[in-house]
């Protein structure tokens, strides 16, 4: 089977005690691999490691089903408690960015947060949750979700490499997939400017585009400003669903750049900033 990539990174876990935060480094060794190699690493009723990108929490699963991706289930009562607390105590279809432990193996992949059909463990959890790797896909579609490929591609430290070469749309379809599962780390990277994500994240409940035009590739080869028009479905805490028609603007200072949004002018168009 091919390796899709192998890297090396480090990451900051957040160690909290006693209501103080201490930062600690760590380097490993993560492997993006296919599906199709995960699949056979980690067959039905293997028992494996998840560790949170983010807040480097980990608890202790195991794969009961699943042909496109893996169906898993918490261990334990215990564990359940620990990836609930990952998703601030309540259950969420948000995506998250998790390295999965296996033996002496750490593979990139993402989760969601939410139980779903049939559980088999005395776990407290109700049903299973899915885990995702590289080219794996939902029940309902032949391809990977891009939520989750964006989650795989953080969790390998290749995210920053997919956005610069990312043609404009795919950097646009990046930034709003960040919007939507509140991930500052992918709002930040497509962004022309720094921002501070944390409060804007905090209230975008859902968006999802409806509609982007596109414009011939040949007419972008030299462009290094591009204004795409949208339409994008909005729903905000506190003010429900909000809809957006116009342009997002997208600038890169050479052709050889990787394109950024204008996230300044996009947030005020929308009343966010």
């Amino acid at each position: 089977m091919k390796r899709v990539a192998t890297c090396f990174m480090f990451i900051y876990i957040l160690l909290s005690g006693q209501g103080v935060q201490a930062e600690s480094t760590i380097s490993y060794k993560i492997e993006m691999l296919n599906w199709e190699e995960v699949n056979q690493i980690l067959p039905k009723y293997t028992k494996f490691t998840v560790m949170d990108v983010e807040t480097g929490k980990r608890f202790k699963v195991q794969r009961r089903a699943g042909s496109h991706h893996a169906d898993v289930q918490p261990l334990t009562s215990k564990d359940t408690k620990v990836m609930k607390r990952i998703y601030g105590g309540k259950w969420s279809w948000k995506r998250r960015a998790i390295i999965v432990i296996h033996k002496d193996q750490w593979i990139a992949g993402s989760m969601h947060g939410m139980p779903h059909g049939a559980g088999a463990l005395a776990n407290n959890f109700p049903g299973h949750f899915c885990i995702h790797f590289y080219g794996s896909t939902t029940h309902r579609t032949n391809s990977m979700d891009l939520s989750h490929m964006l989650m795989v591609l953080k969790a390998s430290g290749k995210l920053n490499q997919y956005l610069g070469k990312a043609n404009p749309y795919e950097v646009i379809n990046a930034y709003v997939a960040g919007l939507k599962q509140q991930d500052a780390r992918i709002t930040s990277q497509a962004s022309l400017q720094q921002i501070k994500w944390k409060p804007i994240l905090a209230i975008v409940e859902n968006i999802r585009i409806s509609r982007m035009e596109f414009l011939p590739a040949e007419d972008l080869t030299n462009e290094i400003s591009l204004d795409v028009p949208v339409e994008v479905d909005w729903y905000i805490k506190g003010r429900g669903r909000q809809s957006f028609r116009g342009d997002i603007h997208l600038i890169r200072f050479s052709p050889m750049d990787a394109w950024k949004v204008d996230s300044k002018d996009f947030l005020k168009e929308n009343n966010l900033k």
